[in-house]
C-alpha cells in the first residue's frame, strides 16, 4: 500500500501521474524548464535578464520592428510576466494597426469621384 501524499505539482515524464492538477500543469515546458533553471541557480523566479537585451516589448514602439518581434517570439519559452507584456504588446499593435487602417479608409472615403475607379 502506498501512503505517500500526492505532490503539490506534476512533472510529466518523471515517474509521476500526468493527471495532477497543480500549478504546473498550466504553464508550459519552456517556463517550467526557466523556472527550475532559476531555482537551482538559486536566481528569481522573474527573468531580469530580458531587460538588458534591448528594448522591452512592454516599451517598444507600435509599428514593423513591434510586429516582427512579435513575429519571432516564441511564446512556449515565455514567462508567465514576459507573455503578459508579449499580450499587452500585441493588443498595442493591434490598435496602431487599426487606427492606420481607419485612416485609410477615411482617405478612400473622401477621394474625389469622377476620376479613375481604384484597380
Amino acid at each position: 500500500m502506498n501512503n505517500n501524499p500526492e505532490p503539490a505539482f506534476q512533472l510529466p515524464g518523471v515517474g509521476l501521474s500526468r493527471g495532477g492538477s497543480g500549478v504546473l500543469k498550466a504553464m508550459s515546458p519552456g517556463v517550467v524548464d526557466f523556472l527550475f533553471r532559476q531555482l537551482v541557480a538559486g536566481e528569481p523566479a522573474e527573468d531580469v535578464q530580458w531587460h538588458r537585451e534591448g528594448t522591452a516589448l512592454s516599451v517598444q514602439p507600435p509599428g514593423a520592428e513591434l510586429a516582427r518581434r512579435l513575429a519571432e517570439t516564441d511564446l512556449d519559452a515565455l514567462t508567465p510576466t514576459e507573455l503578459f507584456h508579449y499580450v499587452r504588446a500585441a493588443q498595442r499593435l493591434a490598435a496602431w494597426s487599426e487606427a492606420l487602417r481607419e485612416a485609410a479608409v477615411g482617405r478612400y472615403c473622401s477621394a474625389p469621384s469622377g476620376g479613375a475607379a481604384p484597380a
